[in-house]
């Protein structure tokens, strides 16, 4: 008896060009987004181009009907360049800079993380907020935004609208920062040193401290950025915390169950100790702390890194439905605005016993 053939393999080559094919719409779109949002800043300085990509994603999804072929290129971009632009961020961070805050901001620092992500975890459970919500949301306000969202859902795979909701949080109560910041600072006295350390140890993303700190001065800018950046140097450690405990968790329940039961498989995948790509950004940190990086090197990655994440803020900006907001409800955003309140609660009195 004859049997078909069975189909041809199709060649690396031709498989990728597939790939290829079925991305570049988004990615193209993606590309003119972060194009824009660049310029935007070449205009007015006092632009992020993080934050205007994202408002322009957001801005595309509500306003005009976005064909799906554009989908496949927009999820790339949200999840595998936000983190290939998470690794090269750590070429902006010296080790030494960071120790040069001295002892008592390292321990304000760990302050800010450890105590903004507790509350924040108390605050969500109180509120009645599911627990992966309430950690995309905790590690993003005390840690680094959408950066932390990100690494987060590496480890215990978040669904697309918790993610989602966690980035647009970020990005409403970090903008609302940054005018607040200086106000604030003005009206008790901080000095511009003081302010600058505040700006860094309470503000969610970079690139918002970054305006808020070129808004306060040369001198604050300078130290905003090194205290927010040793705020990202605790993405690694914190999310290796989470992989064990959420490995421990899926061991107990996986034990409950008799996962190990004759005949009886294991279901749950194990999610990384730490993600792949936060492993990239500590090296990346090494590497730059080692000073075997040339300063043009440096320089190329920081713009590379801008572009990619810009891309990927917009992806992730389309995926903010206005109609989720009404779903969602109301307490992811008061929890946001708890948490804002917590993680600058602790930042201005740290500043204010080291300063």
């Amino acid at each position: 008896m004859l049997h078909p053939a069975p189909p041809p393999q199709r060649s690396l080559a031709e498989r990728l060009g597939t790939r290829l094919r079925l991305l570049a719409p988004g990615l193209a779109l993606c590309a003119v987004a972060a194009g824009l949002a660049l310029a935007a800043t070449l205009v007015l300085p006092m632009l992020s181009a993080l934050l205007t990509a994202i408002v322009l994603g957001v801005l595309l999804r509500n306003l005009v009907p976005l064909s799906p072929r554009f989908e496949p290129g927009l999820a790339f971009a949200a999840k595998p360049l936000l983190r290939l632009g998470i690794v090269l961020l750590g070429l902006q961070l010296v080790l030494g800079d960071i120790l040069a805050l001295g002892p008592g901001m390292i321990a304000v620092v760990i302050a800010i993380v450890v105590g903004g992500i507790g509350a924040t975890l108390l605050i969500g459970r109180w509120l009645g907020i599911g627990a992966t919500q309430r950690l995309l949301i905790a590690c993003g306000f005390s840690i680094c935004g959408a950066a932390a969202v990100a690494a987060v859902d590496g480890v215990v795979d978040a669904e697309e609208e918790e993610v989602v909701t966690a980035v647009a949080l970020v990005v409403v109560f970090g903008t609302l920062m940054i005018p607040l910041v200086p106000f604030v600072a003005g009206l008790i006295g901080l000095d511009d040193r003081q302010a600058g350390m505040w700006a860094g140890g309470a503000i969610h993303e970079v690139a918002q401290v970054v305006a808020v700190g070129g808004a306060l001065g040369g001198t604050a800018l300078g130290v905003a950025v090194v205290v927010k950046l040793a705020r990202v140097l605790m993405l690694a450690p914190v999310m290796a915390v989470i992989g064990l405990q959420r490995r421990r968790a899926l061991a107990t329940a996986e034990g409950g169950h008799g996962a190990d039961a004759p005949g009886r498989r294991r279901t749950a995948k194990q999610p990384p100790l730490v993600p792949l790509f936060v492993v990239g950004f500590v090296v990346m940190v090494v590497i730059r702390s080692l000073g075997v990086v040339p300063p043009a090197v440096v320089a190329g990655a920081g713009v590379a890194q801008t572009i990619l994440l810009a891309a990927a803020m917009f992806a992730l900006g389309t995926g903010v439905r206005f109609s989720m907001f009404r779903r969602v409800g109301v307490r992811p955003f008061a929890l946001a605005g708890a948490s804002t309140v917590v993680v600058g609660g602790i930042a201005l009195a740290g500043v204010a016993l080291v300063a």
